[in-house]
Parts: structure tokens; sequence; C-alpha cells
């Protein structure tokens, strides 16, 4: 006697109207998507390029203003093309609790290339300091500037304000020299991102262990 086995069921082909249908759909996301996309772009100033800071603690996006300090975004941009910050690290925060009592406090968080590539960090040559006068960018929360030593001797370091700080800016109590530092864009996205970082483990200012910069990119 034969076994009578009950064909598999199969799902109903797509109609002509369904494909249609489901093909219309596509387009419209993919336009709205290309819309969206086209919209960003259009809101990003030209005249303001921007940075991408890949943390292990999440992404900083930072807006440069060559205009106002076209000396200093043009040789941070040029160590960003030149690699120099792939695997480099967030290794210092100033807070309010790690810093003598009786001296001007300063909160932020510094990175670069110093701890884990120093040899590069101490050949790069002195960029022209522009002070906070000339370029009309005060250190207020979120500002990116330039770490020194002497006035012109800036490079690869650079540090994020977590607040303003009117004592880094031309004349500033928190700079020996008074001529301040040098700074060249702000945050847009992910300040939450730099109060994380901030937050970590640190002795003696220097974060333990620190934070990992995966890479500094052009957007």
């Amino acid at each position: 006697m034969r076994n009578h086995h009950t064909p598999p069921r199969t799902l109903p082909a797509l109609r002509g109207s369904a494909v249609k249908k489901t093909s219309s759909r596509r387009v419209v996301v993919f336009l709205l998507l290309f819309l969206s996309l086209s919209a960003c772009q259009q809101n990003q100033d030209p005249n303001k390029p921007r940075i991408q800071i890949q943390t292990s603690k999440g992404d900083i996006e930072i807006e440069l203003y060559p205009q106002q300090a076209p000396q200093t975004v043009a040789a941070f941009l040029s160590y960003i093309d030149s690699g120099y910050y792939y695997n480099s690290n967030f290794y210092r925060a100033l807070t309010m609790d790690n810093q003598p009592s009786n001296a001007p406090k300063t909160e932020l968080i510094q990175g670069g290339i110093w701890k884990t590539n120093n040899k590069l960090a101490v050949r790069i040559p002195g960029i022209p300091h522009e002070n906070t006068a000339q370029t009309n960018i005060l250190h207020d929360e979120g500002v990116i500037s330039l770490a020194r030593a002497e006035p012109g001797t800036a490079g690869t370091e650079f540090f994020i304000c977590l607040s303003k700080q009117p004592g880094l800016d031309l004349g500033g109590e928190n700079v020996p020299d008074k001529q301040g530092y040098a700074t060249f864009g702000k945050v847009v996205k992910g300040m939450g991102v730099v109060r994380k970082i901030s937050r970590q483990n640190e002795s003696d200012q220097y974060f333990s262990p620190p934070v990992a910069i995966y890479n500094i990119v052009r957007k």
C-alpha cells in the first residue's frame, strides 16, 4: 500500500502588483536616506571642517575654525592625515579634586601621542602661537586647544575644556607667561563622552590606564 504524503506548502508567489509596491517602497526609503545625508552635509559649513576622535568610551566630533586659527588647524589636520593619532590616547585630566588648593583651577582632559609615540612628539616642529585675541575663540566648554611649554612650541598634544576656562586665555592667571593657549575648534557632538573620560581612574592627574584613542579622522 502506497504512503500518501501531503506535499509541502510553499509560500505564494509575489504578485506583480506586490512586487511593484515593494520596489516603490525601497525607492522611497533610499530617497529619504539620500535626502537626509544631503541635509547633514548642507548643514556643515565647508569653512569649518569636522573631525572625529574615536575612543574606547565613544566618539567625539569637533568643528575646526581654520579662518580664525589657520596655522593651528592646518598643522592639526596634517597630523591627522599623516596618521599620527592612530592608537594614541587621552592620558591626563585636570579636575577640581586633583590640583593644589592654593592654585588656580583648570578642568580639562588632555590627549595626543606623548605617551604612545614620544619620539615623534618631540620631533614635531613648534606651531606659531595664535592666541585667543587673534582667533577670538575663548576657552569655553568643549573648546579644543593645544598644550605647550613656551609660546610657539605646541605640537601634537591637545586638550578639551570641561567648562569655561578664562584663566587659559590671553592674559589668564593659569598660564605663567600670560600668553594663553591656542584654541582652534569646539566639540559639536560627544560632550558626554568627554565628561565620561574625565571621570576615569587617575593618579596624580594621569589616567590609570590611559583612555584609548583608536584614531582621529576627518568627517
